[in-house]
């Protein structure tokens, strides 16, 4: 029997209630009478894309049609906003934000699987339109390959998509990508050769998985010398984890992932 101050069945009813409307009802209703989303307006000489940009280009990708988020970028572009920053500092944040949208309940799976698809689509266009024939002709002299993979078990797969993205315009040949998810990483490497082997980690719960998938590709692998490469923001906030799942290196930035590989290639050919 409850004793005389404790709450009520009406009183905890009353307590979910408002719980409900503070955390779920309110944010939605929010979101729902904001104007329409617009296109962040920086330029060259103007201020960093920072996390306004970021939410109302998610906004952008989420509520407008096909064409509206890639008819964006290229207006930031055009502006003279460096495709790099578009790829880095707009595009995977606002990847990230989607997700952080989703843990909230402030968008259903539909959503944000229709929105990442766009953001990957506008990825791929801005990639084609902006190739570099000429710069990458040059890098690929040194033939260097990459196989970039999820984690075992991981679903948030953008940031692979970008370093994808990133080591092809620095002229790299790269194979694999977020629709190998579930192949045997293992096998991919013993059965051709190379470089670098890039992993994407999201959630701590992949991360005993992760080393033991890297330790079966070092010992598959065609190259004796393999380097591992891992990526994803966990990383940064846990950085032991490197060294846990027995990987050469932490590419924190994507825009930086390719010179920092080449560097451990070429200092792996030089001791062989």
């Amino acid at each position: 029997m409850p004793g005389p101050h404790a709450p009520s069945d009406a009183d905890r009813r009353l307590a979910r209630l408002a719980q409900a409307i503070e955390h779920e009802i309110i944010p939605r209703l929010m979101m729902a009478h904001r104007g329409a989303p617009t296109c962040p307006t920086v330029a060259l000489d103007g201020p960093a894309l920072g996390a306004h940009d970021v939410e109302e280009f998610a906004r952008l990708v989420l509520e407008s049609d096909e064409d509206a988020a890639q008819a964006c970028v290229e207006t930031l572009l055009a502006r003279g906003v460096a495709v790099e920053a578009v790829f880095h500092d707009l595009l995977a944040p606002t990847a990230r934000h989607l997700g952080e949208l989703w843990n909230q309940d402030l968008c259903d799976f539909t959503e944000v699987t229709l929105g990442l698809g766009r953001l990957q689509r506008v990825l791929r266009e801005t990639s084609a339109q902006l190739a570099q024939p000429a710069a990458a002709g040059a890098a690929r002299e040194l033939d260097r390959r990459i196989l970039l993979l999820p984690s075992p078990g991981e679903q948030h797969t953008f940031g692979l998509v970008m370093a994808a993205e990133f080591f092809r315009r620095a002229g790299w040949d790269v194979a694999g990508g977020p629709w190998e998810n579930g192949e045997d990483a293992a096998t991919l490497v013993g059965s051709e050769w190379y470089d670098v082997v890039g992993f994407s980690l999201g959630h701590d719960g992949h991360v005993d998985r992760l080393a033991e998938c890297i330790a079966a590709v070092r010992q598959a692998s065609r190259n004796g010398h393999v380097v591992i490469m891992v990526g994803g923001p966990l990383l940064g906030q846990q950085p032991e984890i490197v060294q846990r799942v027995g990987a050469d290196l932490y590419a924190a930035d994507g825009r930086h992932a390719p010179a920092m590989a080449e560097r451990i290639v070429s200092r792996h050919g030089m001791q062989n």
